[in-house]
């Protein structure tokens, strides 16, 4: 009796938990928190994008230019028939007939006009309208990017991006390779090519006090030397000097800082003052005209001796042989220190040569010493600068306050002199006081006004 009253309460439980299961509904709210897309808004810009592009068919942007073409080719048949009128003498007879015929050419071209005007304030119009649509569908469309959580959008710009880069990669190698890099201190026994540049363009640590100098690096340096530049600025009167600044980097040079300062004697001027600008460095050593005297000056860095080479007796110095051009003359610098592959050279004029460079070797050796010397026909007063490179001896002339150009040649090995190079570079400053090449990075290293410039020389 018991045992059944339980599997009644039992059965009548799970019946109540099935029947409360089933009458009870399971349903979850879902709340976003991200706007809905607007896609009406979408399908309005598409309908607008091609409203917009039916609008400026080519075949209604050409109209005008049509037009135009129409226009100029019946104004030349007018020309032409004008021209005709002009030339006939029939007495009379076919004069009326011919007018007649450009009277009716003139009301068609009047109408051609009519219709271009017509068709260009359409024209007009049309743009108006269609850059005001672009501008709205733009913003739009600005708006909708709110909506690309997966950054699509930005995604296909970086790749169209990357496309560019790789289009611009396949057209530099495709493009004509650049001329080859020559190794430190090889001389490519060709003629000069170009001048490009400048590299650097740097004031130097006395600001623009000091307009005469020279700057530049030792072919030929010391041991530990090999990255200094040295530097000479004619502190007395743009005229002498009388020490040398040595850098232990460009950087230096120009932040005016880690300098070392050589004095080549206590007063200025003395008989071995530095006279001019055009001075170079070569083996450890720097090469200058000597003061009031008609010698090369060689000072060692190292040790602080000083030798010196004698120039001939009537070599021009003091300004009787400077460089010039129209405006004015480079004062004090009749003679020209320079350095190639082969060592230092000397380029002066004598009254002998009446005025025509005449270009030494500087011969090294305890005591240097004059070598080769040869004579050319350029006028000493007609360059602005020269310096060698391998073996030949160029001269620049002024062209205006933006322009250098290298116009003349003077091969030492075959004596062939050109005045026809026609090689221009870009100034930053309007006087080149000093211009020297280097053949161990094969620059051009330039003092103008002040600055401390340098360019790339490329051979044939």
């Amino acid at each position: 009796m018991c045992l059944s009253k339980w599997k009644t309460f039992f059965l009548f439980l799970s019946l109540f938990i099935v029947q409360g299961v089933m009458a009870t509904d399971c349903a979850c709210e879902l709340t976003s928190g991200e706007k809905p897309f607007p896609k009406d808004k979408l399908l309005s810009m598409e309908t607008s994008a091609v409203a917009c592009n039916q609008k400026i068919q080519s075949a209604k942007v050409s109209e005008e230019a049509s037009l135009r073409l129409g226009l100029h080719k019946r104004l030349l048949q007018l020309q032409d028939e004008v021209s005709v009128l002009e030339q006939e003498d029939d007495g009379g007879l076919y004069g009326a007939v011919s007018l007649r015929i450009i009277e009716l050419e003139l009301a068609e071209i009047l109408q051609l006009i009519n219709r271009l005007n017509t068709t260009h304030n359409m024209h007009l119009s049309l743009s108006t309208n269609v850059t005001a649509t672009v501008q709205q569908l733009t913003e739009e469309l600005k708006q909708l990017e709110e909506f690309d959580q997966m950054q699509i959008i930005q995604k296909l710009e970086e790749n169209k991006g990357l496309q560019r880069s790789l289009a611009q990669c396949h057209e530099e190698l495709q493009a004509t390779p650049p001329p080859p890099t020559l190794p430190p201190g090889t001389c490519p026994r060709r003629r000069l090519a170009q001048v490009n540049g400048p590299s650097t363009y740097t004031i130097t640590e006395y600001g623009t006090s000091y307009y005469y100098g020279s700057w530049g690096q030792d072919p030929q340096p010391g041991p530990g030397r090999e990255n200094w530049y040295w530097l000479v600025a004619l502190t007395s009167s743009d005229v002498f000097a009388n020490y040398v600044l040595l850098y232990r980097s460009f950087s230096a040079l120009v932040a005016g800082v880690d300098s070392m300062v050589i004095s080549i004697s206590n007063d200025n001027p003395t008989t071995n003052t530095i006279q001019g600008p055009n001075v170079v460095m070569y083996g450890d050593a720097l090469y200058y005209g000597c003061y009031n005297t008609p010698s090369v000056c060689r000072f060692n860095v190292t040790s602080r001796e000083i030798t010196t080479a004698a120039l001939p007796a009537n070599t021009g110095i003091n300004n009787k042989f400077p460089f010039c051009h129209l405006g004015a003359c480079y004062v004090y610098t009749d003679l020209d220190l320079m350095t190639d592959d082969s060592g230092v050279w000397v380029a002066y004029a004598s009254e002998e040569s009446y005025g025509n460079v005449m270009l030494s070797q500087v011969e090294s050796g305890d005591v240097p010493k004059l070598g080769r010397t040869l004579k050319t026909s350029l006028h000493k007063r007609t360059a602005t600068n020269t310096f060698m490179a391998c073996g030949v001896l160029y001269a620049t002339r002024y062209v205006d306050k933006e322009t250098e150009e290298v116009f003349y040649s003077f091969d030492t090995r075959t004596g062939v002199e050109r005045y026809d190079l026609d090689i221009s570079f870009k100034k930053m400053q309007t006087n080149i006081q000093s211009l020297n090449y280097n053949p161990s990075d094969h620059r051009l290293y330039a003092y103008a006004n002040a600055y401390a410039i340098s360019y790339d020389v490329i051979f044939e």
